[in-house]
């Protein structure tokens, strides 16, 4: 059974993973080659467990214990752990070299989970010794509030490990969803359109961000596509198109939108740098 389970990368979807953990009783490891990324890390944490507290969503002592079962560290021989999870660069050349060099210091049983949004996990576990242990857990921003956990299995996978990780994904209070491993997984191949349809109503003049926004949450969504790639990052949803894109063979329909990429050309991501298709205050 999983007792320690250690999240590498301490962005925004690595803490918030690392803190969904920890309320589950988990001991946690978060890390990050950047000692400044773990420490930014810990603080959004913190910041998360004082906003619970003074809602009354948990006591002071539950902060106490959730903040006792947390470790931040910076040096990966310490990523020793019954489960491990990435959270790193949408890259598969930098998740497979994290991966390989997890492998060499943990046991062969230790679970090994990525937390792509679309990456294939069958192209990464058959890179990786002992595939059988390799998984996908898709976890949604902000993680802590995000019920859904995408559980992704390959060819390779063996029933062991998938019921490990089905089980731990509930002992964190979350939602596991089984899917095999295709482009986009379910959610993203399914929100291709919610995003693409609306990117091309503002290239064709028809519309502009903020009217598509305010028709599609009157009519029934939490949030309009515009304000939700920024709230994900402009950067992370037009990997995912490209990826889901040249995955299903580059059909027209599916094709990334060059208004997103101009935005993560020119650095304008979202919520996380201030401005994406609007503006935002800074974090305080």
């Amino acid at each position: 059974m999983i007792q320690t389970i250690c999240i590498c990368g301490a962005g925004t979807m690595g803490s918030g993973i690392a803190q969904v953990a920890a309320m589950g009783g988990y001991r946690t490891l978060l890390y990050d080659v950047d000692a400044a990324m773990v420490q930014k890390g810990r603080a959004a944490i913190e910041k998360n467990l004082r906003s619970l507290v003074e809602k009354n969503k948990i006591r002071p002592e539950d902060q106490q214990a959730i903040m006792g079962r947390l470790s931040f560290v910076n040096n990966l021989p310490d990523c020793l752990a019954d489960l491990i999870i990435e959270a790193i660069i949408e890259k598969p050349e930098a998740k497979l070299d994290l991966f390989h060099r997890l492998a060499a210091i943990n046991p062969a049983n230790t679970i090994l989970a990525s937390n792509t949004s679309s990456l294939s996990i069958t192209d990464l576990a058959e890179k990786i010794p002992h595939p059988e242990r390799v998984a996908g857990m898709h976890f949604f921003n902000p993680a802590p509030l995000m019920k859904l956990v995408e559980v992704v299995h390959t060819k390779y996978t063996n029933e062991l490990t998938t019921r490990i990780v089905v089980e731990t994904v509930r002992q964190m209070g979350k939602t596991p969803v089984l899917c095999k491993d295709v482009p986009g997984f379910i959610v993203n191949h399914v929100a291709r359109p919610y995003y693409l349809e609306a990117l091309k109503l503002v290239e064709e003049g028809m519309s502009d961000f903020e009217t598509i926004d305010t028709l599609l949450e009157a009519s029934g969504f939490k949030m309009g596509p515009f304000r939700l790639m920024d709230l994900i990052g402009n950067d992370v949803n037009y990997a995912v198109s490209c990826s889901v894109y040249e995955a299903m063979g580059r059909p027209e329909r599916l094709k990334p939108s060059p208004i997103q990429e101009q935005k993560v050309q020119e650095g304008q991501l979202g919520r996380k740098t201030g401005k994406g298709y609007y503006d935002y205050p800074p974090t305080p």
